[in-house]
């Protein structure tokens, strides 16, 4: 599911991204899908999430990075032993979406010197969000899914915990706390 996910991610960023530099041209102009709400609008962005940039070196630190973040996902990935994946599906899912979205924008950020191809654009009126593409949809998604699982599984193991102290209750016994038999 991993592998899977994470291909199937990078294919579809992939893909819009190319379609997106051959139709959406001239750059910067606004092609509406659903009205002013939801435009395509081709932008490069040399810099990283939200068009942070570091100057010149952008793409070179921000290259890193994503390499660093496909090894920290690809290790959790590995950390979560085959009991595991197959009980914790949705995590397996938040993972692949995770690396496939850093990967996409990585090969993206290598292929084109112009910078990380964007093209969703989404607001309303004069208020627009930042401009973003498939593979920044992706680690988002994954981002928020894989703290969801990370929560779930912490309250779990809390429960096990507390079970796993809470005093053992046997029929015919008195009840922890209520006065014994009176005498």
């Amino acid at each position: 599911m991993f592998w899977g996910t994470s291909a199937t991610v990078i294919a579809l960023d992939l893909i819009t991204k190319l379609l997106a530099e051959r139709y959406l041209v001239p750059r910067y102009v606004p092609h509406r899908i659903i009205g002013d709400f939801v435009r395509f609008t081709l932008a490069y962005n040399p810099g990283a999430a939200f068009s942070m940039s570091l100057g010149p070196y952008s793409r070179f630190i921000f290259g890193t990075f994503a390499v660093i973040a496909l090894v920290v996902l690809w290790r959790l990935y590995r950390l979560s032993g085959p009991a595991q994946r197959a009980g914790d599906r949705l995590r397996i899912l938040a993972l692949g979406l995770a690396w496939g979205g850093a990967a996409g924008n990585l090969l993206d950020r290598v292929r084109s010197p112009l910078g990380v191809v964007d093209f969703i654009d989404v607001g309303l009126s004069s208020w627009r969000f930042w401009t973003f593409n498939v593979a920044d949809s992706a680690v988002t998604v994954g981002a928020v899914m894989l703290a969801w699982s990370l929560s779930r599984e912490e309250r779990q193991e809390r429960h096990a915990r507390e079970a796993a102290h809470a005093p053992v209750v046997r029929e015919g016994d008195a009840t922890p706390g209520a006065p014994g038999p009176e005498t």
